[in-house]
């Protein structure tokens, strides 16, 4: 019942691990898959290790947590340590990120027999040098990068979109266009902050990070929903998902799939079961048969 395709990889569930969380190692990946996730998407890594911000990196805020780490990683040769450690239980997806077409593709390229596809974060809004939410503010670069990857790497290629745009759809469009397989939406919102009342500092070592949590759901499923009659591939909902009704508004809005982050630090591994538990609860009673029959029913 819960079984699903997408983009010709088979997931037992629709749910999935989102990048950044708990995916820096072959351990917490593995420890995903064990709980319950239909498949894992790594913490974003580059070309180039990079140690990122200093700490603070993340503070907690009503509704959600504000975070900016700075895209600290270990560099492509040695993140596919990693990578060679997976257990293979469920599909595996690498979160990429660069400064240009060039580094995206030469990741995807030394990472392609690892991994089942490859997902391009150009959305982070708090990466250093360069990278994130610059490049997919602009559509044509954007399509550059997606060009560049679909004709380096034979793996389905996900696009990571930013709704701290004027007008998403134009994006996806373009990531489409330029060959995208998948989009997933969204990444954080940002920037925003907190600071001390006691000192009067900004709390994050950077001032300035992105906001994910329960907060930016309405934002991601009004994504999602926008994005569904702009094109023609599945959509990956991922923001403030903690548990199966969130799910089901995200398939009716039109996502094929989901992705669970920042509410692992409040539920722990746990959710993963516990979501698919109630979603095929809910299906049976429903009369669903299958989870394609949920997506995007908010549209008829």
């Amino acid at each position: 019942m819960l079984e699903i395709k997408l983009c010709g990889i088979k997931m037992r569930n629709p749910t999935m691990l989102a990048a950044g969380i708990l995916g820096s190692t072959a351990a917490s990946l593995n420890w995903a898959g064990r709980s319950g996730a239909g498949a894992v998407v790594t913490k974003s890594f580059g070309l180039n290790p990079n140690k990122g911000y200093a700490n603070p990196t993340t503070v907690e805020v009503t509704g959600g947590v504000i975070n900016a780490i700075g895209l600290s990683n270990p560099g492509v040769e040695n993140f596919k340590g990693e990578l060679e450690k997976l257990n293979k239980s469920v599909p595996a997806i690498a979160s990429l990120y660069g400064a240009n077409p060039e580094e995206f593709s030469e990741i995807a390229i030394r990472v392609e027999d690892f991994v089942d596809a490859v997902e391009l974060n150009v959305s982070c809004p708090h990466a250093m040098g360069g990278c994130g939410s610059a490049i997919g503010q602009d559509p044509e670069l954007t399509g550059a990068i997606v060009q560049s990857v679909k004709k380096s790497v034979n793996i389905p290629v996900f696009v990571k979109l930013t709704p701290n745009v004027t007008d998403i759809a134009e994006i996806a469009r373009s990531a489409e266009d330029a060959g995208a397989d998948a989009l997933t939406m969204i990444n954080s919102l940002g920037p925003g902050m907190r600071i001390d009342i006691e000192t009067g500092n900004p709390i994050l070592n950077n001032k300035f990070g992105g906001l994910s949590g329960p907060a930016v759901k309405p934002i991601a499923i009004r994504c999602i929903y926008e994005v569904y009659d702009s094109v023609d591939i599945p959509l990956v909902g991922v923001g403030g998902i903690r548990n199966y009704e969130d799910v089901i508004e995200f398939l009716y809005a039109g996502a094929n799939c989901i992705q669970i982050g920042t509410s692992i630090i409040y539920e722990g591994m746990d959710i993963f079961g516990k979501i698919t538990t109630g979603l095929e609860r809910f299906m049976d009673d429903k009369g669903y048969g299958s989870v394609n029959e949920m997506v995007g029913i908010a549209h008829k």
